[in-house]
C-alpha cells in the first residue's frame, strides 16, 4: 500500500516500521512534525524533551541499553545537542541510535542559515540524505542497519522542503526486534581521559571501515546519460538537477554524504567532460572535490545564500530563464504580527513607553519586536535573553549607567534553556527583571506540550511544573504572578521592576489564543465612532483587528476580535465596549 506523506510523515513511518522504541525532540520548524507523528504509535515511547539535549541524551541512553532509538531536531537545535551528540560518536552504541536534524534554508522560520553536513564531518558521525519521502522512510532503516552494524550514531539530515514537500511511500510492516542486551562496559561507556583516548583511536579505525562501506553502498550511484556534463548531488538538490537537466546529463546521487566515496566521485569525474555540484547552501561537496583534486564548477554558478529551486539551478547552470507563467496580482503585503487576543500584546505595550534595555528570545513573542510595539532590543537564540540582559546589566552597572533591563521568554523557552540564565543573575548578584510570557503551550511551533502544560506528547496528564516555586528556588524572592490581560496588574509589575534593584521575575499568565482546551475571553469589542477622538492609541497595541477604513475611521473587525479588550483599556475615551 503506498500513501502520499511528507518527509517528516515518512520518517515517523520509518522509525516505526524499522523497530524503533524510543523517540525524543524539541519541537522546532521544519522538525516538529517526526515527533508529532510517531507519538500515536503505541509501540514507541516518545516524548517532547525539555530542549534538544535532553532529547538527544534520553535517546542516547535508549540506546545505550540496547533499544533502538531516535533524537530529532531543527538545525540550531543541533547546536545544543552538539555537546553529547560529539561524545557518542567515541560511546558508539548498543541499540541504533538515529539523529535527525532538519536544516532550514531560507530560514523560513529560523534566526539563520547552517549547512549541518559539516556537524557530521566535524564529530566524525556517518550522515545520510534522502532526497524524497520514501527514501526518507527507507533511510531510517539504512541508518539503523549502519548504527547497528559499525556501532555508531547516525546523522539523519533533511531539509524544509524534504520536510514538508509530500511524495509517494510504499509502507511495510513492523519490525519487532527484541532489545540487544546492555553488558556494563566502563571502558566504552564512561569517557574518562584514559577511556576517551582508546576511543578515540577506535572512531578512527571505525571511520576507516565506513568510507569502505561508503564506496560500495547503494545509497551512493551513478545514473548514466549524457555525458557531456556529470552532476554530483545530494538531497533535494538531486531533484532540482534531474528537473532541469533530465536526461541530458548524468548523476552521482549521494545518500550516504559522509564519509564521501572518494573512489567513486574520482571514477564518475574521469567519465564525464565537466563536473557540476549542485547543493543547497555551503559549498561541502564542492570543496571535497576540489581537494580530491577534480575541477568542478559549484558556487560560482550556485548562490551560497537561501534554498535553491529549479529556477535558480536552471539559471546558473544553463545561463537562462526558465519560462514561467506571470500573473498581474500584487500580493498584499502582510508584515508578521501576533494574533488577535494574543496575550503576550497587552505586556509589549506596557513595555514599549519605559527607558530601559529588552533583551528578547525567540518564539512568537519575537514579534513584539515589530512597529509599533518595537518593544525589543536583541534576539539571538534559545535561553539568550535571560543572560544577554544579565550581560547588559552588569556591562551598565560597570560603566555607571542607570538604565533597567528587562528580558522577555516563553514559557517552553524558559524550561528550554533559560533557567540557567536566570541561576546566573541570582548567583551573580544580577538585578535585571526577567518577564515569562506563559502562554501555556509551546505555541510557537504549533502548539507543543511541554513541562509547565501538564500533559505529555502523548497527552497524557502528569505533573506541570510551577514556574514562581522554580524561580524562588533558584534565588529570586522578587516573583509577581500577573493576568497578561489585565494591563493594571501588567504595568503595576513593570513599574515595580522599574524602581527596584533586586533581581525580579513577573510571569505574565494567559493561555495563547489559538488554545482551545482553556478558557478564553469571550465577547466582541467595538468602537463608538462619535465618541472616538482618532487619537490612535488603540493602534499602537498592533492588533490585526483594528484598522482605519476608507474614512480614516478606526474600526474593530468583529470576526478578528476575540474580546481581549486590551484595546477598550488602553482607550483613554471610553470609546471602546466590549459586549458578551
Amino acid at each position: 500500500m503506498r500513501e502520499l506523506l511528507t518527509g517528516n510523515e515518512a520518517v515517523a513511518r520509518g522509525a516505526y516500521e524499522y523497530g524503533i522504541t524510543v523517540a525524543a525532540a524539541y519541537p522546532g520548524t521544519p522538525s516538529t512534525e517526526i515527533l508529532e507523528n510517531i507519538a500515536p504509535y503505541d509501540e514507541i515511547y516518545a516524548e517532547w524533551s525539555p530542549n534538544e539535549k535532553v532529547a538527544l541524551e534520553v535517546a542516547l541512553g535508549a540506546a545505550f541499553a540496547g533499544a533502538r532509538s531516535l533524537a530529532a531536531m531543527k538545525h540550531v537545535g543541533l547546536n545544543v545537542a552538539a555537546d553529547p551528540m560529539f561524545t557518542s560518536a567515541y560511546t558508539g552504541v548498543n541499540g541504533a541510535f538515529i539523529i535527525v536534524t532538519a536544516d532550514d534554508p531560507g530560514m523560513h522560520s529560523s534566526q539563520d542559515e547552517q549547512d549541518n553536513r559539516y556537524y557530521a564531518k566535524f564529530a566524525k558521525i556517518p550522515m545520510l540524505e534522502p532526497s524524497d519521502s520514501q527514501e526518507c522512510k527507507e533511510f531510517v532503516g539504512e541508518a539503523v542497519s549502519i548504527s547497528e552494524e559499525f556501532d555508531t550514531p547516525v546523522i539523519l539530515r533533511l531539509t524544509t522542503r524534504i520536510s514538508h514537500s509530500k511524495s509517494l511511500v510504499e509502507l511495510g510492516t513492523r519490525e519487532n526486534v527484541s532489545m540487544r542486551p546492555y553488558r556494563r562496559n566502563a571502558h566504552k561507556y564512561v569517557t574518562t581521559p584514559g577511556n576517551a583516548r582508546v576511543l578515540r583511536v577506535r572512531l578512527e579505525e571505525r571511520l576507516k571501515k565506513l568510507k569502505e562501506y561508503s564506496e560500495k553502498s547503494p545509497l551512493n550511484h551513478i545514473e548514466w546519460g549524457d555525458k557531456m556534463i556529470g552532476i554530483i548531488t545530494s538531497g533535494i538538490a538531486y531533484q532540482y538537477a534531474r528537473e532541469v537537466m533530465g536526461d541530458s546529463a548524468s548523476y552521482l546521487k549521494l545518500g550516504m554524504t559522509y564519509p564521501l566515496p572518494d573512489e567513486l566521485i574520482k571514477e564518475f569525474a574521469s567519465q564525464v567532460e565537466e563536473v557540476y555540484v549542485v547543493e543547497e547552501l555551503e559549498p561541502y561537496l564542492e570543496e571535497h572535490l576540489k581537494a580530491l583534486g577534480i575541477k568542478c564548477h559549484g558556487k560560482d554558478l550556485i548562490p551560497i545564500v537561501g534554498e535553491l529551486n529549479p529556477e535558480i539551478v536552471a539559471r546558473g547552470f544553463l545561463g537562462k530563464e526558465p519560462e514561467t507563467i506571470k500573473v498581474s496580482i500584487k500580493p498584499a503585503a502582510r508584515p508578521p504580527l501576533m494574533c488577535p487576543g494574543c496575550p503576550h500584546r497587552g505586556v509589549f505595550f506596557a513595555l514599549s513607553g519605559k527607558d530601559a534595555v529588552i533583551t528578547g528570545d525567540i518564539g512568537c513573542y519575537t514579534l513584539g519586536s515589530q512597529e509599533p510595539l518595537s518593544a525589543m532590543d536583541t534576539t539571538i537564540c534559545m535561553g539568550a535573553s535571560v543572560s544577554n540582559g544579565h550581560g547588559f546589566q552588569k556591562a551598565f552597572e560597570k560603566n555607571g549607567i542607570n538604565k533597567k533591563v528587562f528580558s522577555v521568554i516563553g514559557d517552553s523557552t524558559f524550561f528550554h534553556s533559560g533557567m540557567t540564565g536566570l541561576l546566573d543573575i541570582a548567583y551573580n548578584k544580577g538585578n535585571s527583571t526577567l518577564i515569562i510570557l506563559d502562554n501555556r503551550i509551546t505555541a510557537m511551533t504549533g502548539q507543543q506540550e511541554n513541562p509547565g502544560t501538564g500533559y505529555t506528547l502523548k497527552g497524557e496528564p502528569t505533573f506541570q511544573a510551577d514556574l514562581a516555586k522554580i524561580c524562588n528556588a533558584m534565588g529570586i524572592e522578587r516573583v509577581r504572578e500577573v493576568n497578561s490581560l489585565d494591563l493594571e496588574q501588567v504595568e503595576a509589575a513593570i513599574d515595580e521592576a522599574m524602581n527596584t534593584t533586586d533581581p525580579m521575575v513577573i510571569i505574565a499568565k494567559a493561555p495563547c489564543a489559538l488554545l482551545k482546551r482553556e478558557k478564553q475571553p469571550e465577547g466582541k469589542s467595538r468602537i463608538d465612532v462619535d465618541i472616538c477622538q482618532q487619537c490612535g492609541l488603540c493602534l499602537q497595541l498592533g492588533c490585526p483587528a483594528i484598522y482605519r477604513d476608507e474614512n480614516d475611521n478606526i474600526i474593530i473587525d468583529e470576526y478578528q476580535c476575540n474580546g481581549c479588550t486590551l484595546c477598550q483599556q488602553v482607550c483613554e475615551f471610553d470609546a471602546i465596549e466590549t459586549t458578551m
